[in-house]
């Protein structure tokens, strides 16, 4: 089973939860962080077997203090896309991958907001997408769908919040294994702050179990999707 590269754009925002469901399939990730001194994007997608990009915290793409390495970013996404492997974006993740694939970004302020999400397709994911979910954002912009995005499921006002484009791209607008200490630091870290985080925190927590109930159904369907799971001997 070759790594699968994490692309980080802030401390506080990792894999969270995601974390012991790669671990317990024995599926290898290393975290790739350009923000620290010395880090960088990697040139290509080399000998690894996917990508996650991960949420920005306050970052966008067309608003707000910008992703600083997002050329590198977008190139690093296609690569691995035309070379056939899984990328899956989480938070303003799946905006790069909106991008990267022919779409594009719409501006929007930072926010802060715990909803649901409903499928809209049957086979989502391998059939393993729950009907209903917690969606929880963190995030600056959106995105605008190129016109070969599946819609995978939507929030309650219809927009799409799990998409797919062609086998390889998966985006989730929410990130399915956040924690709320993750939230809880990027709070402290950011000068800009979104309104209503106390309440929001709060409605977090109380979704927790449910978060990690549903991703569990999650994982099995990405791990299916991206053949990320090494054989069995």
């Amino acid at each position: 089973m070759k790594t699968v590269c994490v692309l980080q754009h802030v401390e506080a925002e990792y894999l969270g939860l995601i974390e012991d469901h790669l671990e317990a399939r024995s599926v290898r990730f290393r975290y790739c962080r350009p923000f620290v001194a010395g880090g960088r994007v990697p040139a290509d997608a080399g000998d690894d077997g996917g990508l996650i990009v991960l949420g920005a915290g306050p970052l966008g793409v067309v608003s707000g203090p910008l992703v600083p390495s997002l050329a590198a970013e977008l190139r690093l996404t296609g690569d691995f896309l035309e070379r056939g492997l899984p990328v899956l974006g989480i938070g303003l993740g799946a905006v790069i991958l909106a991008v990267a694939t022919g779409g594009g970004a719409v501006e929007a302020p930072l926010r802060f907001t715990i909803g649901e999400g409903r499928r809209m397709v049957p086979d989502a994911l391998r059939g393993h997408l729950p009907e209903r979910f917690p969606v929880v954002t963190y995030m600056r912009d959106r995105p605008a769908l190129p016109a070969a995005a599946r819609v995978l499921a939507t929030d309650d006002a219809g927009q799409p919040v799990v998409f797919q484009i062609g086998d390889a791209g998966i985006g989730f607008l929410g990130h399915p294994g956040m924690k709320s200490a993750m939230v809880e630091d990027l709070i402290i870290a950011g000068d800009d702050v979104p309104e209503g985080t106390a309440d929001g925190l709060s409605a977090l927590r109380a979704v927790q179990s449910d978060i990690a109930e549903a991703l569990t159904e999650i994982m099995v369907g990405l791990v299916e999707q991206t053949q990320w799971m090494p054989p069995s001997p």
